[in-house]
């Protein structure tokens, strides 16, 4: 009997072991394919960047203002109405702001040595602990550029095409702009016809209602942060400019636009606006006590809308934790420049958004969510549990 019994468990455990391998081998494979495709679309995100880019900005655009489309689609106004006349007031918003701001921002990009010259001489009593550096440095150039071969010549490429390639550039630009904005007027004006094809695409009864579900919920949530984050940038941008023009501070147009354009990029954009505005207030007032008065007003206003106004009206459940927000910065600043810049904390909420709405895909969203908005769940959770 005990032999019969010690015979059937190493029977079992020999059935085990192959179960066992044949799993670990297929989770190996699993993860190198799911490795293959980051790489393969990373790869792809890079090199077709002419055709991603203004495709998802054309997305992002219309998630925003499928709001406003939805709100008024429920007083009776159609889709294709409201979406051209949006779209067309994007238009002219960008364009209104591209022509007034192209000739303050030409200014300052012409006059940038200028610039550089007059912060130098500003900064100049705050230089003298340094001086003794700067003199050592200049030493071993002098003495670098001494120990090269006399008879070697510099020789300075001036560099060609320049016009062509500005041209280029600004009819790629164009093009971008062009596909962005036609993009997303049809996505607008196609109404619910785009969740009409994801359901159809499911078989059953359950799932096509469950992919419904989860579509509105993601597109609600989503257009909802991004309408809301856009509002608010707008209003900082606005109370930023209007505060700077009653310190005297030149061009606070310029300033306002690009706070309001920075502060897509959380940490980040408000150190730029506040070292560009600190730059500019040192070279135009007489004293440095009152040109810091204008950097210490948009601290304030950053810190006022970062931890009172977008934590109320948002909510901290879309909140990203800061980690995440620098390693989705670099990656898409590195992927597709200062746009990519712009997008990466839009893009990491819709894939915030989309994990928390799908079990498998759980963990990317708890990994992406804020540590305060972890715990508040955590207690709302165990709170639910008690009164249960």
């Amino acid at each position: 009997m005990k032999a019969e019994t010690t015979a059937s468990g190493a029977s079992v455990a020999e059935s085990v072991e192959p179960r066992a391998e044949a799993h670990a081998e297929l989770r190996l494979m699993r993860s190198l394919l799911i490795g293959i495709f980051i790489l393969m679309t990373t790869a792809a995100l890079y090199f077709a960047r002419a055709f991603f880019m203004p495709v998802i900005l054309a997305f992002l655009l219309a998630l925003t203002l499928t709001p406003i489309v939805r709100f008024l689609r429920k007083h009776g106004v159609p889709d294709v109405l409201s979406a051209t006349l949006l779209v067309l007031l994007s238009v002219f918003l960008v364009a209104s702001a591209g022509y007034l701001l192209s000739g303050p921002v030409i200014d300052l990009i012409n006059n940038s040595s200028s610039i550089g010259l007059q912060l130098t001489d500003r900064l100049a009593p705050f230089k003298q602990p340094l001086e003794r550096v700067m003199d050592i440095s200049h030493q071993l150039e002098a003495l670098t550029e001494t120990a090269q071969e006399p008879n070697v010549q510099k020789v300075a490429v001036a560099p060609s095409g320049m016009l062509s390639t500005a041209a280029s550039n600004i009819v790629g630009a164009g093009t971008s702009i062009t596909i962005v904005f036609v993009l997303s007027l049809f996505l607008l004006a196609s109404g619910t016809l785009f969740y009409e094809k994801i359901v159809q695409s499911f078989a059953s009864l359950s799932d096509k209602k469950r992919a419904l579900r989860v579509v509105y919920d993601v597109e609600r949530e989503i257009s909802h942060y991004l309408l809301t984050v856009a509002l608010i940038n707008t209003g900082l941008g606005t109370v930023i400019g209007l505060g700077l023009w009653g310190l005297g501070m030149p061009n606070p147009l310029v300033w306002g636009a690009a706070a309001a354009l920075l502060n897509f990029l959380p940490y980040v954009g408000a150190l730029i606006t506040m070292l560009l505005v600190t730059t500019i207030a040192l070279i135009s007032f007489d004293t440095i006590s009152y040109a810091l008065l204008a950097p210490a007003f948009v601290l304030l206003c950053d810190l006022v809308e970062g931890q009172f106004v977008t934590p109320t009206v948002v909510g901290r459940r879309l909140e990203i934790n800061a980690v995440a927000i620098f390693i989705a910065i670099a990656f898409w600043s590195w992927l597709w420049g200062f746009v990519g810049a712009l997008m990466a904390v839009p893009l990491l909420v819709v894939i915030k958004v989309f994990c928390d709405h799908f079990d498998g895909l759980s963990h990317v969203g708890n990994f992406l969510a804020a540590q305060q908005t972890i715990v508040a769940d955590e207690v709302a959770e165990s709170n639910h549990k008690r009164a249960a």
